[in-house]
């Protein structure tokens, strides 16, 4: 496959708080580092300045391993079980209300487990010896302000400090840090954009997880490119710091970026493809005249034996596309691969993996030979041939 973003370029990432949703961050860097996208500059607040963190120290495995091993206990101290059965819905309300209200009252969950995993995994040494620059965002209580810190030349032994001061979220028991109280900035500015457009970065990539938080509108030098990849599935709850998750939200992020470092199409599947427009408008043309006959019957449209083609492509692949949910500008390739989607959807074709188009339309005409019985839309079944 070939890049169709400028491999040749240094780019600023951007990552932004989420808590547990950060894995998706590191799946994200996994594509980045096989593509050999170059990365100059990281800004992050919370989880992302974590994550930015682990990226300036170079450490992908390292990093892939702490969170394929991630657990509730290891970020808060609490009982990994109980904190598994309230996230999967298994804990009665009364119960979950109560031990959540015992969190408040107690003034919050212990993130010492959270100190200690900072302390074991990162090297201040090595960030500050490295060649990408790290800034990362926090809201000072005392001083009441936001700070927006260059890692590199904050003052010696405090990286780790301020690192935890990034990720004190409102239900953390929060703990004064080298005699100062911090808060999570992503209350004020959860998306660090800013932090790199204003020393000067012009080419930039953001990893969104969609975290709560206000994101800061930012405006845009003319000569400012910014690259977004963003997950279009539920990455999960901010706290759910379940490992099977994280693997998940690890793979998700890594095909999403995939997805824009080399154009991939489709908007549930991940699709290469090079092919010009005639070849989807003959692929959604030479159909059988009982599928087209079988389509225009079904949204009641004329099936005249002289305006059969006609009404079909005039009118029927136009109802299809709505169905579909399309834009009003949609094309022939579009329409065709989302009627693709439509049907490797249902028929649970393998999501997370890269095809070629051929490829795809080999898999999803396996699995529907495989599941014959299966009720699937007209549509489908007279444009795939199925």
């Amino acid at each position: 496959m070939k890049p169709v973003i400028d491999v040749t370029k240094e780019y600023g990432i951007v990552l932004e708080g989420g808590g547990a949703k950060g894995a998706y961050q590191v799946g994200a860097w996994r594509a980045l580092v096989e593509a050999g996208i170059k990365i100059s500059a990281v800004a992050g607040t919370s989880v992302g300045a974590l994550n930015a963190a682990m990226i300036c120290m170079g450490d992908l495995e390292k990093t892939e391993k702490l969170w394929e091993t991630i657990s509730y206990s290891k970020v808060m101290k609490v009982d990994d079980k109980v904190m598994s059965q309230v996230f999967q819905g298994k804990l009665e309300l009364t119960e979950a209300l109560k031990r959540s209200l015992k969190l408040f009252v107690e003034g919050g969950a212990d993130i010492s487990p959270l100190k200690q995993l900072i302390s074991d995994n990162i090297d201040e040494t090595k960030i500050r010896n490295g060649n990408i620059n790290f800034y990362l965002l926090t809201f000072s209580i005392s001083d009441l302000k936001e700070l927006d810190l260059d890692m590199k030349e904050v003052e010696d032994g405090l990286m780790a400090d301020l690192l935890l001061a990034s990720a004190y979220l409102p239900v953390f028991k929060n703990e004064k840090l080298h005699g100062k109280t911090y808060m999570d900035d992503g209350m004020f500015n959860n998306v660090p954009l800013e932090s790199l457009v204003k020393r000067g970065y012009r080419d930039i990539i953001m990893i969104r997880i969609f975290g709560i938080g206000r994101e800061k509108k930012v405006k845009l030098p003319e000569d400012v490119t910014v690259l977004s990849v963003e997950p279009r599935v539920d990455l999960g709850n901010i706290l759910d710091f379940d490992c099977k998750k994280s693997k998940r939200n690890m793979k998700i992020g890594y095909y999403d970026t995939m997805r824009l470092i080399y154009g991939l199409k489709g908007k549930i599947y991940y699709i290469e493809e090079n092919l010009e427009e005639c070849y989807y408008l003959n692929q959604l043309i030479h159909i059988s005249e009982d599928n087209k006959t079988t389509l225009c019957g079904h949204f009641k449209i004329d099936v005249g034996k002289e305006t059969l083609t006609r009404n079909y492509i005039e009118l029927a692949l136009g109802l299809i596309a709505s169905e579909l949910k399309l834009g009003k500008d949609w094309s022939y390739k579009e329409l065709y691969i989302s009627i693709l989607e439509a049907a490797a959807k249902l028929l649970r074709v393998q999501k997370y993996k890269i095809y070629t188009i051929e490829e795809f339309i080999a898999e999803v005409q396996k699995k529907a030979k495989l599941k014959r019985d299966l009720l699937l839309p007209v549509f489908i079944n007279a444009i795939l041939d199925i």
